[in-house]
């Protein structure tokens, strides 16, 4: 996924014109030619802009709240996290860059793939497997079942609706685990394109925000007990930062469930990038005739950060229990590590942003997500109150 501006500049020069060793000896390949230092000066340029666009979003997540109490809007800007801030100064940022010409010169500091991957990778220090085990089997239940079903049938709707097969790896991804993050996980799995990663994050942004208040009031209305409550809004909002504020809404013991279902699909997310890889190497992107990747392709394909996360798992896991509740202030700055990278992950996405790319793809990959939206709400509703009727959270 990287842009031009950061690929390496092959080495074009013919064997035959390269100029023979004074020795006699054969000249060792050339690698790719230095950069200039008008690249670094215009690079050091774009990632300032990325920087001071990261700590303007961090200062609207913690002002607009305090601005907007007593007004008609106190909640909405209560429960606004900070990719909607991040994804929108992106796109602001990304219009004036383009129309002063600049951004094309300072494309290479929007370094996307690195920010959010080493913010998933972080993420792993937040989910501890043990916990979620122990303490709540029907999660891992309704996980495997929800993640599976959704998969399945926007997989099936998108490929229906004639989209590409890599824009449908990223919906599906999307949609049934965690949103921008499973996205990001599917694109490293299937080369997807920058342009059908930014669509599909937008997409996730813009279901979530109402989610957060319909789903605590249609729990209300339906009068659903609390764990089934926030294992519905668990398995539903594509956003951890949503969850956590539609389990707030909803109540403590919402809370806690909502956050247990979410991070339960959070670890699956590896195991949805291993299929992915598998499936797009061995039949997707295959020549007829052509043997077999083996296992090396495959290797060289799976998305490597994967493996960062499940280790921050482990290791968070293992510190935790010996450092006892001492450690989760350690854990918390990790976290909160976590969030810049993804603010800058999520401002670099809207940077990148390509409103003729966005154009192109249509409506019919809103038509699916949203239709797939839909399947996930009444799926997950008849899992959450299957697993989780009469659950004690206590």
């Amino acid at each position: 996924m990287a842009t031009d501006a950061t690929r390496p500049t092959p080495d074009v020069t013919a064997p035959a014109e390269r100029a023979p060793a004074a020795d006699g000896a054969a000249e060792p390949p050339a690698g790719p030619p230095p950069r200039p230092a008008e690249f670094w000066v215009w690079t050091g340029v774009g990632l300032l802009v990325v920087l001071v666009l990261a700590g303007l979003t961090r200062y609207l997540e913690e002002n607009v709240p305090d601005w907007a109490a007593g007004t008609a809007v106190a909640d909405i800007a209560s429960a606004v996290e900070y990719p909607v801030y991040a994804i929108l100064l992106g796109l602001l940022g990304n219009l004036v860059v383009t129309l002063t010409g600049l951004r094309d010169r300072i494309a290479a500091a929007f370094r996307t793939e690195f920010f959010i991957k080493t913010g998933l990778v972080l993420l792993g220090a937040s989910i501890n497997l043990a916990v979620i085990a122990s303490a709540a089997g029907p999660a891992i239940a309704q996980a495997l079942l929800l993640i599976s079903g959704v998969f399945l049938f926007t997989w099936w709707l998108a490929g229906r609706f004639g989209l590409d097969d890599k824009l449908r790896a990223l919906l599906a991804s999307a949609v049934s685990i965690c949103g921008v993050s499973a996205a990001i996980a599917a694109a490293g799995a299937v080369r997807a394109r920058r342009e059908q990663l930014a669509y599909t994050a937008s997409l996730v942004i813009v279901f979530a925000l109402p989610s957060i208040f319909l789903l605590p009031w249609l729990a209300d209305l339906l009068g659903l007990e609390s764990a089934v409550a926030g294992a519905w809004i668990g398995g539903n909002i594509d956003t951890t930062a949503a969850v956590t504020a539609a389990g707030a809404l909803a109540g403590e013991e919402a809370l806690q469930i909502a956050s247990i279902v979410k991070v339960t699909q959070n670890a699956l997310m590896g195991v949805v990038a291993v299929a992915l890889t598998a499936y797009f190497a061995l039949y997707v992107e295959r020549q007829a005739g052509a043997a077999r990747p083996g296992l090396g392709e495959l290797w060289r394909r799976f998305p490597k950060f994967v493996l960062g996360f499940v280790a921050a798992s482990v290791i968070a896991t293992w510190y935790l229990k010996l450092a006892g509740a001492d450690g989760k202030a350690t854990i918390a700055i990790v976290n909160d590590l976590r969030a810049w990278f993804f603010i800058l992950a999520f401002v670099s996405i809207g940077l990148e942003v390509r409103v003729a790319a966005l154009r192109q793809a249509g409506w019919r990959p809103v038509a699916v997500f949203g239709a797939a939206t839909v399947f996930n709400l009444v799926l997950a509703l008849g899992l959450a109150s299957l697993l989780f009727a009469g659950f004690d959270a206590s």
